[in-house]
């Protein structure tokens, strides 16, 4: 695994902090069909843009032309009082919190307060952001995404999310999907919340380990613990051991480890990875625990900015989007990409919050009845610099009442083997 380093802190909730932001790339419903189709041929300019080797010409150049995957960086001026990170938005001040976390002392030595300072200049370490603490999977894909950097544990998702929005972070890595447990949902909110943009992805097997103080015997357990996915993708194994004990939920599997090595737990084992029980002290009860060996994590990489989409390489593009007249508009843009060979490697709905049960008939006769409201994200295999996904979404334009890029990035093609461990 390639070496980071870890941080001190772990950033706490910034849910004081405003971050609510126009969607960019809305596309209103009150919109002529024409100027819609006008609308989408000025984001595009697929007729005039040429692409040299696949290419854009510069970055100023496509931020311009793709106003669905522009955005406007929110600016930061920070000064240190005490433990706390002052951030002016709009000129109010706000105060985040940093909470330091009680680690080993033979860890690396962490990201100090004085560090989170603006984007790094040319050459400096990238500040990645993930959810968990030191030793979970989260932060080896952050170093598998990229190598050598800082990485700064948080407490929440949205935390992640705020601490690359507000320059406390360079970039964030956060799981969208397992293939055994399926969608990370909440991550799928935070994308349309959050003025962020998708900007690569990473995928790294999962290697469960069963983890105990040392000394301590798998009789001597009465209760195993680790993140609800986890005990899951455990199930099985742990009754084959012979592990019929009570199994409790909690945030994270490294989370899991050291809350037993910091409380001295000798009757509770933890399912986390083996970088874990170097790290809080633990022994390996044993190893490779999952049910299936073919588990693996997705993860994608977040940025304040977009990349420029290129063709020389297999591009994946993600969208959202949702219709005022329901689901029907499904099929219709479905076929958009359909017709132009354009395969989909992911389809999700999440309810649409706004307006989250549509309301049909006539209710004076007592003919009415209720539909729930959903949004569509898709993931679909080109890139933005592909003239058959700029028309296709053109045409997905003309039915729907709401569209965003969330990002047009490089797909992740290194090949993985279930039986390397990763950790």
């Amino acid at each position: 695994m390639n070496s980071i380093t870890p941080s001190k802190h772990i950033l706490k909730s910034l849910s004081s902090l405003d971050t609510t932001t126009l969607i960019p790339g809305k596309i209103h419903h009150h919109q002529s069909k024409r100027a819609r189709i006008c609308n989408i041929k000025a984001i595009y300019k697929q007729e005039t843009r040429n692409f040299s080797a696949g290419l854009v010409s510069n970055r100023a150049d496509w931020q311009t032309s793709c106003a669905i995957l522009a955005s406007n960086v929110v600016s930061q001026q920070s000064t240190e009082k005490t433990d706390a990170e002052i951030v002016s938005i709009n000129g109010v001040h706000r105060t985040l919190d940093l909470v330091p976390v009680q680690q080993e002392t033979n860890l690396p030595k962490p990201l100090s307060i004085t560090d989170l300072s603006p984007a790094p200049m040319h050459g400096s370490q990238l500040r990645v952001a993930y959810q968990g603490v030191p030793g979970a999977y989260s932060e080896a894909a952050a170093g598998k995404a990229y190598p050598n950097c800082v990485a700064i544990p948080c407490d929440q998702f949205e935390v992640a999310f705020q601490a690359v929005g507000h320059w406390i972070a360079d970039r964030a890595v956060l799981p969208v999907e397992n293939s055994l447990g399926g969608s990370i949902h909440r991550n799928y909110d935070l994308l349309l919340r959050h003025n962020l943009h998708i900007v690569g992805e990473v995928q790294l097997p999962v290697h469960h380990c069963l983890l105990a103080l040392p000394g301590v015997r798998k009789e001597d357990l009465n209760r195993v613990i680790s993140h609800p996915q986890a005990l899951s993708q455990c199930e099985s194994t742990l009754t084959k051991l012979g592990l019929n004990v009570a199994r409790e939920a909690v945030d994270d599997t490294a989370g899991a480890a050291e809350f037993i090595a910091t409380h001295n737990l000798r009757d509770t084992a933890a399912i986390a990875s083996s970088r874990a029980a170097e790290l809080y002290g633990l022994q390996i009860l044993a190893d490779g625990i999952q049910d299936d060996s073919s588990n693996v994590t997705r993860f994608v990489m977040l940025a304040r900015e977009p990349i420029i989409p290129r063709t020389d390489r297999p591009f994946k593009t993600s969208i959202v989007f949702a219709h005022d007249e329901g689901m029907s508009v499904l099929f219709k843009v479905l076929s958009a990409f359909e017709f132009r060979n354009i395969s989909l490697t992911k389809i999700e709905s999440r309810p649409y919050k706004n307006r989250p049960i549509r309301v049909v008939g006539d209710a004076s006769t007592g003919g009415t009845a209720k539909h729930f409201e959903y949004m569509f994200y898709i993931d679909f295999e080109a890139s933005m610099a592909d003239l058959r996904a700029q028309n296709a979404l053109a045409e997905v334009q003309e039915f729907t009442s709401f569209l965003r890029v969330l990002g047009s990035y490089p797909m992740d093609m290194t090949a993985w083997s279930p039986s390397i461990r990763d950790l």
